[in-house]
């Protein structure tokens, strides 16, 4: 168990998770500000872009650079600096660090160290591009980028389309048809909206059925950042999954797995897992109904 009082009397050392702007430099908040001119170092996702952020604000905070590439070893730099008591904030390019940015390592680390984390609140592209939208706000499921490989992509819709949420998508301008021509295909013609350059001089917001903005994206030029944002299944839709689910419910725990090794192809390790999940019980009742009794 780990408790944090983050606002005591005392000054103390902590990491901070500043959020930076995605497109407008107003929505730098006055706290971000003074927590940045504050703290003893700032670690930023690519020092050039965060070099210009500071300059705007005229914040002369040392930085160094934190990205997938070097997480590990700034870590104990980072963390060493702390606990000497001096305050530390994390930036990324845009947005929320941590979100699809790094970040998430650096706090976990923080926390297992005992050390405070503080976040600030602040831009994030999902948040405003689920508002904007005008389909349901919660619940919601937030994936972030898909998986670049169309089998992946496609394995990872299939697994998403059951959730009863609003699901939230980033993605890039390279691949926005691609994925929008997927879901299609398997999420059926589920309204939808898409949240182009947030915050920025072209914002743009596209709404509509799947089917229509997969035809709009095909017209037009795909530039920018994308968030695209889809309702969840609808009552027939679910209905429909239900029946799926329970397709087993007349089999014997062996007829399912065996079941399954044919249908979806699977070893029997692989079933006997699956057939877990499915039933709702431990896999080892499954194996030994499978391979003893």
């Amino acid at each position: 168990m780990n408790i944090q009082n983050s606002y005591q009397p005392e000054e103390h050392a902590a990491l901070y998770v500043v959020p930076t702007p995605i497109g407008n430099l107003e929505d730098m908040t006055f706290r971000a500000i003074r927590v940045l001119k504050e703290c003893k170092l700032i670690a930023a996702e690519d020092t050039r872009n965060t070099k210009k952020l500071l300059h705007y604000f005229e914040i002369h905070t040392p930085l160094i650079s934190y990205h997938e590439h070097n997480h590990q070893e700034r870590e104990k730099q980072l963390l060493d600096t702390i606990r000497q008591g001096e305050s530390v904030a994390v930036v990324s390019d845009a947005g929320m660090p941590a979100i699809s940015d790094p970040g998430s390592e650096l706090v976990q680390a923080a926390i297992q160290e005992g050390l405070d984390v503080i976040v600030l609140p602040g831009a994030n592209a999902a948040l405003v591009a689920l508002v904007g939208s005008g389909l349901t706000a919660q619940p919601f499921t937030f994936y972030g980028f898909l998986p670049r490989k169309k089998k992946d992509k496609k394995e990872t819709l299939e697994k998403l389309k059951n959730f009863n949420t609003t699901l939230i998508f980033y993605e890039s301008p390279y691949r926005i048809k691609d994925t929008l021509q997927e879901m299609e295909g398997i999420l059926n013609d589920r309204k939808a909206a898409i949240g182009r350059e947030i915050s920025k001089k072209f914002e743009e917001f596209v709404r509509g059925t799947i089917q229509e903005l997969f035809s709009w994206s095909k017209k037009n030029d795909m530039r920018g950042e994308f968030v695209i944002v889809v309702e969840g299944p609808t009552e027939a839709e679910s209905a429909s999954f239900e029946q799926e689910s329970s397709w087993w419910e007349a089999l014997s725990v062996k007829e399912h797995v065996e079941a399954l090794m044919d249908k979806e192809h699977l070893s029997s390790k692989e079933a006997i897992k699956q057939a877990a999940i499915e039933r709702k019980v431990p896999k080892r009742e499954v194996y030994q109904s499978y391979h003893i009794d």
